[in-house]
């Protein structure tokens, strides 16, 4: 399928992306912001190697409803203020990295800001820059 950005067609896979380029939207990574990283403790029954990002909600051009649900990943999207958003019941990685972004929208929310990434090697807590 062909997808349009300005007058130029690009090409698009089949699947997600095609609504979005019938649509004449076509995703635009530079929004994203890197907030950080994170694995999971050995010895931990479930494991990870996350990377967290996030970006202005102002940045959304287009939105379609009913694509949340029990069989899609995100069950319920709601958008709130990052105060109430820290007093969730969560993973305290979650809760980390949200802290991570309160900092980060407070420095200036740019792309040139150092990335923490958060590990337990032998036990020990460590967090370091990107």
């Amino acid at each position: 399928m062909l997808g349009v950005r300005g007058d130029a067609p690009v090409k698009v896979p089949d699947g997600p992306w095609t609504g979005f380029a019938s649509a004449r939207f076509l995703p635009d990574l530079g929004a994203l912001r890197f907030i950080g990283r994170a694995i999971t403790p050995a010895g931990r029954p479930r494991r990870f190697d996350a990377r967290f990002f996030t970006m202005d909600a102002e940045t959304i051009a287009h939105r379609v409803d009913g694509v949340t649900g029990p069989d899609a990943e995100l069950v319920e999207l709601v958008w709130m203020p990052l105060t109430e958003a820290k007093q969730l019941d969560m993973p305290a990685v979650t809760g980390v990295m949200l802290e991570e972004l309160d900092a980060r929208i407070a420095d200036g929310f740019g792309h040139d800001l150092p990335v923490p990434f958060y590990s337990m090697p032998r036990g020990r807590f460590r967090r370091e820059l990107l």
